[in-house]
């Protein structure tokens, strides 16, 4: 009796230690993300599976500097620039980040409207998209933040959905394992292109943002606030990386369902989240297909929160408006308002013209220009001695940080010499 009572205490301190770690990284598991890993597993099967293992520690790493940088300064990441960096760089941030996150927002709105839209035929798409961006908008708004917290803290659930759809397939597991520890690198230009979108979409600068400020917000909502003890600088590296191994691991189990599925039985060719959606249907069934369709529906209302909240969080803190979720719209109109027009934008943009597949690409470019930028900032503040205190990073931090770095700036050096090359 002792033991089980002690174990669920245990598990019950786990689960509530879980928060802004966990939502981020399951986050980053949007719509647009699903459609990148789908992509990934119907062109060359089994052969990206090992990426999940390399982009966790190298994003682990990242957002636990993130979630320091808050915890230490109390401010978000655009706000610590701010007060700490000239003002160019921070507006070039700005001028990068709006139109990323916007185009990201709308391909997942458009996502989900086209997923309703094959779970229920009679309804139009346009209807579901109009639908999901007037409950998100109204939620978060007219919720408070502890609501909202708590909300996308257990919409991560709905991810569980990708670990169950490969075992309705009959699997090789030699063969999974052999790629998952064997990395393959092909070195032809698809092959190289679809690499780089997985570091970008997993490794994503709305992410440092969020992290940051949630950290900030997590701390006002508890009654230690004002003090950051090393509980909770250890409660924070478990929370971070617990999120981290999730979203990876969900990234993982979507290569896996298409690359099995899809890529065997002839698909090598997807381009948006309903055509592997649908494509599953014939191939595995009809439990498949719903899972992965429901999914898909629940990652967005978990990721449009996140990625509109980021903007708005680097909007406000750029030029002082007050800001937090944990405020009433009165007490925070622009913050909110920036939240409600980005929303606006991104459902706007596939009546402009702007396919959701070409607003992946341009997100992808923008956020694949940004990243080396905003981490080798994160690094120097994450070893500035001033802003951070003792809670400067270890040797092991820096280790991955830099080779994080480096990655992404070979990501973003091939992804602008393929855009300039491409006929």
């Amino acid at each position: 009796m002792n033991s089980k009572t002690s174990i669920f205490k245990r598990l019950s301190r786990f689960v509530k230690i879980l928060g802004p770690g966990l939502v981020t990284g399951s986050s980053d598991d949007d719509p647009s993300g699903i459609a990148t890993y789908s992509q990934a597993g119907a062109a060359y099967g089994l052969s990206m599976l090992w990426t999940a293992l390399i982009t966790f520690p190298l994003m682990a790493s990242i957002q636990q500097m993130c979630a320091r940088i808050g915890l230490a300064t109390a401010h978000g990441l655009a706000g610590t620039i701010k007060t700490y960096y000239s003002k160019p760089i921070l507006y070039l941030m700005l001028l990068f980040s709006f139109p990323a996150i916007v185009l990201n927002i709308g391909a997942d709105i458009a996502g989900m409207g086209a997923v309703g839209n094959l779970l229920f035929p009679s309804v139009h798409a346009t209807y579901f998209s109009i639908f999901f961006t007037i409950v998100l908008l109204v939620s978060i708004i007219y919720l408070p933040y502890q609501k909202i917290a708590a909300v996308l803290k257990y919409l991560c659930i709905v991810l569980l959905v990708y670990l169950i759809v490969p075992f309705l397939y009959k699997q090789d597991w030699m063969a999974v394992l052999k790629a998952t520890f064997i990395p393959t690198i092909k070195f032809d230009k698809d092959f190289i292109a679809i690499l780089v979108a997985i570091l970008g979409t997993t490794i994503s600068p709305y992410l440092f943002f969020w992290q940051t400020t949630m950290e900030v917000e997590d701390m006002k909502s508890r009654k230690n606030h004002l003090f950051v003890n090393k509980r909770i600088m250890n409660d924070m590296k478990l929370d971070v990386d617990f999120g981290m191994l999730f979203s990876n691991l969900i990234m993982f189990f979507i290569i896996l369902t298409t690359g099995t599925v899809l890529f065997n039985g002839g698909i090598h060719q997807i381009e948006t989240v309903e055509q592997a959606a649908e494509a599953l249907k014939p191939l595995a069934g009809d439990s498949a297909y719903i899972l992965f369709a429901l999914g898909i529906i629940g990652t967005g209302f978990l990721a449009i929160p996140v990625l509109s909240g980021s903007l708005s969080y680097i909007i406000t803190e750029t030029f002082g408006w007050k800001e937090g979720l944990d405020k009433k719209f009165s007490k925070a109109k622009g913050f909110y308002i920036v939240i409600a027009v980005s929303l606006i934008l991104g459902l706007s943009m596939n009546y402009i013209g702007i396919s959701p597949v070409k607003a992946l690409i341009y997100s992808a470019i923008l956020y694949g220009l940004t990243a080396p930028i905003l981490i080798a900032i994160i690094l120097h503040i994450s070893n500035n001695k001033k802003i951070m205190g003792k809670d400067v990073n270890t040797r092991g931090s820096n280790f991955l940080g830099f080779t994080t770095l480096a990655i992404m700036t070979f990501a973003a050096v091939v992804l602008v010499y393929m855009q300039l090359t491409e006929k």
